[in-house]
């Protein structure tokens, strides 16, 4: 985020300040602490099984916030969706984790409110500048929780290290953001999130 703004040169202004923190909370800061709680303390299929509730609350919170139709389709999409996920990577042997079960439902709302709201304040600037803005605010909250949870002691970086993290900061964030940003702005919020299964 901060290597975006450096080269974006764009800040947010008057009301964008606190709605990118609100965005950045609730698609990067909050949704990934609580992926992680879920994927530490869940096995992967049961954590992937309620994340899939996802879609589902998208399209609930998008029919009363934008009024999108919430029709008997898109509900029976999401019903399937969960279902499909379920059927490719739940185990026989999975177990519940109630802590885990909470970071997982949590994870799925705030990604979900953080779509909505996102289609719904229609970012002034262009899905890079946004998504710079938002990851810089996600950042923010996420940082405390690292120091907190992880100390401040780091791992050395080798040679591998960063051109792992120079990958994933390049196409697992920019530019996998950057796309779906720009599909929310183009697409209905509901549609959007169905693509969310295919993690």
């Amino acid at each position: 985020g901060l290597v975006l703004l450096a080269v974006l040169r764009r800040l947010p202004s008057g009301a964008w300040w606190w709605k990118s923190a609100v965005l950045g909370l609730l698609n990067f800061g909050a949704f990934f602490a609580l992926l992680f709680i879920a994927a530490y303390r869940l096995p992967g299929g049961v954590a992937a099984m309620v994340g899939a509730v996802q879609p589902l609350l998208v399209a609930v919170l998008a029919s009363r916030v934008l009024g999108e139709r919430l029709g008997p389709v898109k509900l029976a999409a999401g019903a399937a969706g969960i279902a499909g996920v379920g059927l490719l990577v739940l185990s026989a042997d999975a177990r519940l984790d109630a802590a885990g079960v909470l970071a997982a439902l949590g994870g799925a709302a705030s990604m979900a409110a953080g779509i909505v709201l996102t289609k719904r304040w229609q970012p002034p600037a262009g899905p890079l500048v946004s998504t710079a803005w938002q990851l810089v605010a996600g950042g923010v909250f996420l940082a405390p929780v690292m120091l907190t949870v992880e100390g401040s002691s780091m791992p050395a970086f080798t040679g591998l290290n960063l051109a792992g993290y120079l990958y994933l900061a390049l196409v697992g964030t920019v530019l996998a953001y950057w796309l779906w940003f720009r599909g929310i702005a183009r697409l209905p919020a509901s549609s959007v999130s169905f693509l969310s299964l295919l993690s």
